[in-house]
């Protein structure tokens, strides 16, 4: 046999098999994506379709609006959805990562200090600040629309809608200590049901008008906007309800790949979310006007005959709540990632799961997303009214995206500037378009979102401002480590054990450490200056996650480093380090540690107010005990004073 030929056979014996088993777990993982990643997206045929008739600037319920509206929902989908995100930016990965700060972290890698890149990471921030208004309304405005189906079963119950909404929202929120490990088996098999009901139903009403199909012609689009150009503009802003939760498919990507979950949206998802929304344009079209102007009010939840109304009440609540549930696991995500990169303080960071390595839990994150989502409901009433506060943040960060994708094709991809500039022209034209047809809404609700994001722009800006400046003037008054190990070999009496000192950079001697000496006025065996390094990657080859150098005698430099989505588990570390030699028994080391406090400065680096938000952040943040995992009972404090 040539080796052409076994090759081949090879290939049909042993690679077929694999192939198998590759297809396999992808589809077990687009399995899995539909419960997680689709949930905000699919949810949206409950509001979005009503909302731009009956919204702050209600349509005529004709044949001309109701085409136009349902292909530009079409149309909005395959353009925002499938092409922009996941066609073009599902290939912007970050070894394998998703989401705004991984793409962040992939344009700074390639820019570097260039001032193009700090408008990239100063573009990423706000995208990720606007993340956070996002994440409040999500829960408030999916659980609310479902429990109002209600009113569509028996228009009594309207009186228990807010109260109902709000004791789902505050038990979603005091199960995330649990984790969703437990309740997590049950998303897929949920949202799998929902989805197909979403597209029975929509055939259903289709089979009853089929001339609603249409509208798939863009024409119909293009024809709403002749006849209504400011009523066809407006309309977007309810329009692009439909296409919200579009970038939970590029930052889960990292979770579920990005094969499977295009199996699961051009194979399953964006099918039945589309049979819906012309299910419903079908409906409405088949009806008196009477009838249709009443239905209109709730056309997803009409579109179920009376008797499985309440079934379908319930089911749509079940995956509201999923979604609201996905949503909030994002923010925590995302929470840690900015941690990581430098843009927020430390804060208590819980693993709910001994086997899932993604799912954490922020009681902080948690708290404040739970306060809003409350205040939230109490304060705009009704899913409507929410709607018009949604559309900006989303846009928002749906622009940054397409900002930071121009970027990528010319600094990353090095495409050709006829090339990068039409196709980056397109989708700045639709997503501006989106963006520019919700800023109606600002007096309306949709200033909220913006003063979020405002806010936590702030203090994301203002902590990593701080840090920079409080770092630059630990640095200018450092020892080198050099020197200290020549001076300190004969200054000081030798004790036995490991002292591990942490310091902030690689520069010099951590303040700590030279408290020790003049306090204690001892040295420890072994001493070693430790820096924990995050890189600009999700993940870092644990091979070479640890750095380290004998510098003096007895006194080392360790480097350790961690992708922005890794745990610094600092004990862990060391004990799987087989450059270390051993050398590290916890029960024979100790943590020193340096707690600044801040002084007022005669120069100071930045605003008086700054400094004072900084300084509060500061004495705020979770301990580095905490954040990097140190035995509590191993661990000495030694405070320092810094002006910035």
């Amino acid at each position: 046999m040539t080796r052409m030929s076994q090759a081949v056979a090879d290939s049909e014996d042993g690679s077929g098999q694999s192939g198998d088993r590759k297809v396999s777990a992808k589809v077990k993982l687009a399995v899995g994506a539909v419960g997680i990643v689709f949930g905000d997206i699919g949810t949206s045929p409950i509001y979005a379709f009503r909302e731009t008739f009956v919204g702050p600037h209600p349509l005529t319920l004709d044949t001309l609006h109701l085409l136009g509206v349902v292909s530009l929902i079409f149309w909005a989908m395959t353009f925002v959805v499938s092409l922009q995100y996941v066609t073009v930016l599902m290939r912007a990965d970050n070894n394998g990562q998703g989401g705004t700060l991984a793409l962040v972290a992939l344009i700074s890698n390639k820019l570097g200090r260039s001032s193009y890149g700090w408008v990239a990471v100063m573009l990423g921030v706000f995208a990720t600040a606007l993340f956070y208004g996002d994440s409040m309304i999500t829960p408030a405005i999916s659980v609310l629309s479902a429990v109002e189906g209600l009113t569509t079963v028996e228009a009594r119950l309207g009186e228990f809608v807010i109260p109902i909404a709000l004791t789902l929202l505050i038990a979603l929120f005091l199960l995330q200590r649990r984790g969703t490990t437990t309740i997590g088996k049950l998303f897929s098999p949920v949202m799998l049901t929902y989805f197909s009901v979403l597209a029975f139903l929509g055939i259903i009403h289709i089979v009853d008008h089929p001339a609603v199909l249409a509208a798939l012609n863009p024409w119909y689009a293009v024809q709403f906007f002749m006849t209504d150009k400011t009523l066809g503009f407006l309309a977007l802003g309810s329009v692009v309800l439909a296409v919200t939760g579009a970038e939970a498919l590029y930052t889960d990507m990292g979770h579920f790949g990005r094969g499977p979950l295009r199996i699961s949206w051009f194979g399953f998802v964006m099918p039945c979310l589309l049979l819906n929304y012309f299910g419903q344009a079908a409906m409405i079209l088949n009806m008196e006007a009477a009838a249709a102007a009443e239905a209109i009010k709730n056309p997803f939840f009409v579109m179920a005959p009376d008797m499985y109304r309440l079934p379908l009440v319930l089911l749509a609540t079940c995956a509201t709540f999923i979604a609201s549930q996905a949503v909030i696991s994002g923010a925590f995500s995302v929470t840690q990632q900015a941690i990581q990169l430098g843009f927020v303080p430390r804060l208590s960071i819980l693993h709910t799961s001994e086997t899932e390595h993604g799912q954490i839990y922020i009681p902080f994150v948690n708290w404040v997303l739970m306060v809003a989502v409350i205040l939230l409901v109490l304060t705009f009433r009704n899913s409507s009214n929410l709607a018009s506060a949604y559309g900006i943040a989303v846009t928002g960060a749906m622009l940054i995206d397409t900002c930071l994708m121009a970027v990528l094709f010319i600094a990353v991809w090095k495409w050709r500037w006829w090339m990068a500039i039409p196709i980056a022209g397109v989708f700045f034209l639709v997503d501006g378009a989106f963006f520019g047809a919700n800023l109606p809404k600002v007096p309306d609700g949709g200033w909220f979102p913006l003063l979020v994001g405002a806010i936590a722009f702030t203090f994301l800006t203002t902590w990593a401002r701080g840090r920079k400046l409080m770092r630059e003037r630990m640095s200018e008054v450092a020892l080198p480590i050099e020197i200290f190990a020549k001076s300190a070999r004969n200054s000081a009496i030798r004790v036995p054990g490991t002292a591990i000192f942490m310091a902030s950079n690689t520069g010099g001697v951590p303040s700590a450490l030279l408290h020790n000496i003049k306090h204690n006025k001892v040295l420890h065996e072994r001493v070693v200056i430790l820096t924990v390094q995050i890189a600009g990657k999700p993940f870092v080859d644990p091979s070479k996650r640890i750095e380290i150098n004998e510098v003096g005698d007895g006194i080392f430099r360790m480097v350790m480093h961690y992708g922005f989505m890794e745990e610094t588990d600092v004990p862990a570390a060391l004990k799987g380090c087989e450059a270390c030699g051993g050398m590290f028994d916890m029960m024979q080391t100790s943590f020193f540690l340096s707690r600044q406090t801040l002084l007022p400065s005669k120069n100071p680096g930045m605003s008086i107010w700054r400094e004072k938000i900084f300084a509060w952040m500061l004495r705020n943040a979770a301990t580095a005990m905490e954040f990097f995992r140190l035995p509590t009972n191993r661990v000495v404090e030694l405070g320092s004073q810094v002006e910035i």
